[in-house]
């Protein structure tokens, strides 16, 4: 096991369609309110020219006390992402250091050796670079063991219905996959899973009706023992029957879009994210 870096460029020509950075660069100017047809160079500029600003201030910087100017036009030419990548190879550890050390990583050199470039065998670097008030790994930190609590009221609460968790297939990959035909079919199924007894207990033989906070959907049922009672599963990344995706083979197995049963208002308290897992829905039978 050893250190190393390598660069792939792309394999292949977009045709003019955009690639992943600039559809990203894009979203940031729409949230910028500079719209949707604003140069998306101009976030590459920001995050470089800001990146730099603030290494150059820092003392324990490779770069401390040089001109941003001057280092943003040492970057390679290139796309914006490219730009960017250069700039953090340089002030890294193995970086050049913008010319102040010549042997040092940069794009031009990742490039010159597509094989990737060998830095040895691994270093442990732990605890040294652990930031943690007490040098350690803080598997505890306060507001993880203050939450414990409210942990354990709510698996005390009954309320009522099922809880719907999710699930993903070896051959789906976030619904990727569902347009390729040799991948398609098979154990990659769009299914409610639920325990035998709670489907004997509902009369579930095939379809069922899945009522969520923010709507209802249908789903043929799969009855496996291996759910715990009282919890449903279906899977993520399916709901293929909207118009306009430009996937045939897909949309002629569409499957169930989860995400409709969900309306968005649910936090988890201590992280400020969306609650997409264990939401409590209604299990009928279809019609």
């Amino acid at each position: 096991v050893r250190n190393n870096v390598r660069y792939s460029s792309p394999a292949l020509p977009l045709d003019g369609r955009p690639d992943e950075p600039e559809i990203l660069s894009r979203l940031a100017l729409i949230l910028y309110g500079a719209g949707y047809d604003g140069d998306p160079a101009l976030v590459d500029a920001q995050v470089i020219a800001t990146t730099l600003a603030k290494e150059t201030a820092n003392p324990d910087s490779p770069v401390a006390g040089r001109n941003v100017d001057e280092l943003t036009a040492m970057l390679c030419n290139g796309p914006g992402y490219e730009r960017r990548l250069d700039m953090m190879l340089r002030i890294g550890p193995y970086g050049d250091a913008f010319g102040a050390r010549p042997d040092g990583l940069t794009m031009e050199r990742l490039k010159a050796n597509p094989h990737g470039i060998d830095l040895g065998p691994l270093q442990p670097r732990i605890p040294e670079i652990l930031r943690t008030p007490s040098g350690r790994i803080e598997l505890a930190p306060e507001p993880i063991v203050a939450d414990v609590a409210r942990l354990r009221d709510a698996l005390g609460r009954s309320a009522g219905g099922f809880l719907l968790i999710g699930r993903r297939h070896l051959r789906s990959n976030n619904s990727w996959m569902h347009n390729l035909p040799a991948l398609s079919g098979g154990s990659n199924r769009c299914t409610l899973q639920i325990h035998p007894d709670d489907a004997a207990d509902l009369g579930l033989t095939d379809i069922a009706v899945i009522k969520g906070p923010g709507g209802e959907l249908l789903a043929p049922i799969e009855v496996d023992d291996g759910m715990r009672r009282g919890v449903v599963s279906l899977p993520h990344g399916w709901g293929h029957d909207r118009s306009g995706t430009g996937q045939r083979l897909a949309a002629g197995n569409p499957g169930a879009n989860v995400n409709q049963l969900n309306d968005g208002t649910h936090l988890d308290p201590l992280s400020g994210t969306a609650v997409l897992n264990g939401i409590p829905v209604d299990i009928a039978p279809a019609g």
